[in-house]
């Protein structure tokens, strides 16, 4: 039996299986870069595929804290259109 790999929201704290969520990285130059590969390189954080938790990552600014780097409103707008995907 395989192991599923597991991580935590950053705006829900729910643990969910790794491609139920988006991983958000702020790369080695300082970009924030949406990884829907999973494989880019530098510090990232998880977000559950919902506008809910969208909503709450904004308002909080959970992303700025995580990433330790200022998130534009690009980077929200490109979340936002991989989940109404």
């Amino acid at each position: 039996m395989k192991k599923i790999p597991m991580r935590k929201c950053l705006a829900t704290n729910e643990s969910l299986p790794k491609n139920e969520l988006l991983r958000i990285v702020r790369t080695p130059e300082g970009e924030v870069k949406v990884d829907t590969t999973g494989k880019l390189n530098g510090k990232g954080a998880y977000v559950k595929k919902s506008l809910d938790a969208l909503k709450i990552l904004k308002d909080k600014k959970l992303l700025n804290k995580a990433l330790e780097v200022d998130v534009t409103d690009d980077v929200y707008k490109e979340i936002e259109n991989i989940i109404n995907k």
